[in-house]
Formats: C-alpha cells, structure tokens, sequence
C-alpha cells in the first residue's frame, strides 16, 4: 500500500521572491504587500495560475515582489496588458497593481474603459494623493490648494474621488480600505476574488517622504473608531467608537443619525447613486470617511463574451488558417 503524502500548506513566505523589497522605510507599500502574501497563503491561491500586472510608479514595483507571474509595464497601461492577458488566458487570475497617477491621469482612459468592460480581474489602486516615484508633484487626486514641487502656489485642480469615478464607469465591485489596518483589507480582499468581474480597491496609502500622514486625521487608530464607517452588506451604516452613531439617506444627501435610526447598507442595488453619495460625503468634515464595499453587483464580463463569440465563429466556419486570412476578401496587388 503506497501512503498518499499530502502536500504542505503554502505560506507567507512561499509568496514572496528573492528580490530586495525598495520602498522608503515606512511606506505603507510593505503594509499592503504584506497583507496581499498573508491572503494569498491563507486562501491558498495557485501561484502558477496568477499574473500580477502593473504600470509605473512606487506601487508599481508589486510583481517583482509577488512569487507569481508578472508584468512590469509602462506608465498608464497596466490596464492595457491586464486586458490582453486575461483575454488570451481567461482562466488566469489577474491582479493589476496601480496608483493614484498611474490609473487615474496618463492612464485614466485605459481605467475608465477596463472597468465598464468588466473583465474578472482584481484592481489595487494605492491612493496616497501625490507623485511619489517622481518626488512630490500633485496627483489627480491631491486637495485644492496641495503645495508641492510642481503647484508652489497651490494646486487649483478638482480632483478625482476615486471610487465615484469607478462608480461613474460602471464599476461592479468598488471598495476602499487603509494599508494599516491588515485585518479589514484581508476581508475587502476576499470579497473582491469572491466578486466574478472587476473588482477595483482603493487603498489609502501612506507616502511618508511627500505625503506623510495625509489621512491621519481620518485612519489614525486612536480616532479610527470615530472617524470612519465601515460599509458592509447587509449591515446598519454604524460608526463610532461605542457604535452609538449611524448614517442615514435623505433624499439626496447623508446625514448623521442615533445607531437605531442607521439605514442598512446595500451594495448590492443596481442604482449607484447612493454609493456615489457616501463615497463623497467625508468632504463634509461633520461626517465620518467611509470605507468597506460601495457596490457589489453582477455584470456579464468581457472576456466570457470574446471566448463566445470565437467558438460560435469556429463552429460555423471550422477552424481558420492565418494563410487564407490575409489572402481572402478585398486584397490587390501592388505593381
């Protein structure tokens, strides 16, 4: 009788490649790819299945640390080749690793229509509001009045609020978490791989050279309690250190409320208008930032459609050869 051995439990460890990880100390990089190796052990994700996928800039440096395939592109196009790549191989997971300037300025175009199309590919988009490969310029998503290198009287742009323009793209899975707080980006990471489409987070992130605590007024863990809303299925829009606050929609704004009176919170409601509310409503100092899932809904997906309509093409014309290709239909000769 021959002993079946079975094989060991992968690790964080198994995770994580031989090269030096190069982030500033104290980045909140090595937060996130902490937490993202802690989840790929713990849900026991196939390493030879996943493809990391990213642009240009500091969180783009993510497939070089990630035992996995990976791609390190150019600046703005990870969504590009993540598109590509899970076309060509859709039973590959696919992780696209960006930035705020990265996805959402050079490569705004390319995010805007990755997410409309919904192929099933999981978006980390790391927010810290600033350039920070490029030391220091504003970012799409800087405050009016940013002082930096490139705005030394202040900046005078509006800037993106990421997930109401993921919202505004016809996003199926958005939500928002912070690289110090491991255990709720674990839960907003399992939801997004449970998700059949793209799933895009936005990660508050700390850049400690050009941007040093940015959020701490919000995420800080002595104010946390007070100062966010966890936003979670099926669950009452509650917040506070003792839990005795709430949110709750009127007509077309938020406001505060006792804990009994919170609204539940949906995700799951085809309309994103009152996900695009929250998500905007922590420019009202009076209300807390949300984080947690702002919208969960189903959507065909991109790449289920290609594989279709090339076995439906293959079924009724038999499997092509490139040679007859070029050579059919309207060809002429040059003399």
């Amino acid at each position: 009788m021959t002993d079946v051995i079975e094989p060991k439990p992968l690790t964080k460890k198994d995770y994580a490649t031989d090269q030096e990880v190069r982030w500033c100390p104290g980045c909140g990089d090595y937060a996130i790819l902490n937490a993202v190796q802690k989840f790929f052990a713990d849900t026991g994700r196939d390493r030879s299945k996943t493809v990391f996928v990213s642009g240009i800039g500091c969180s783009s440096r993510f497939p070089y640390y990630m035992e996995t395939y990976g791609f390190h592109t150019i600046h703005g196009r990870a969504a590009a080749v993540a598109t590509g790549v899970k076309v060509a191989n859709p039973e590959l997971e696919v992780w696209m690793v960006t930035g705020d300037g990265d996805a959402l300025s050079i490569g705004g175009n390319h995010t805007a229509h990755l997410l409309r199309r919904n192929l099933d590919i999981n978006v980390l988009l790391f927010n810290n509001e600033i350039y920070g490969l490029t030391k220091g310029q504003y970012s799409p998503t800087s405050p009016i009045g940013t002082v930096k290198k490139s705005t030394p009287m202040g900046s005078i742009d509006r800037p993106f609020e990421p997930v109401q323009f993921a919202l505004g793209a016809q996003a199926t899975f958005v939500a928002r978490t912070i690289d110090n707080d491991l255990a709720h980006m674990a839960k907003v990471l399992e939801a997004a791989t449970a998700h059949k489409g793209t799933s895009l987070i936005e990660i508050l992130q700390n850049c400690v050279i050009f941007n040093k605590d940015f959020y701490s007024a919000d995420v800080d863990k002595k104010v946390r309690g007070d100062r966010t809303v966890d936003l979670q299925p099926g669950q009452k829009m509650v917040y506070g250190k003792d839990h005795d606050r709430g949110l709750r929609f009127k007509g077309f704004t938020v406001e505060r409320c006792t804990a009994a009176e919170a609204d539940v919170w949906d995700p799951a409601q085809q309309s994103a208008a009152a996900a695009f509310l929250l998500a905007g409503m922590h420019t009202d100092p009076e209300l807390p930032l949300p984080i947690g899932i702002f919208r969960a809904v189903s959507a065909p997906c991109y790449e289920d459609g290609v594989v279709a309509q090339v076995e439906e093409a293959i079924a009724k014309r038999k499997p092509g050869v490139l040679r007859d290709l070029v050579y059919t239909g309207e060809t002429w000769t040059v003399g």
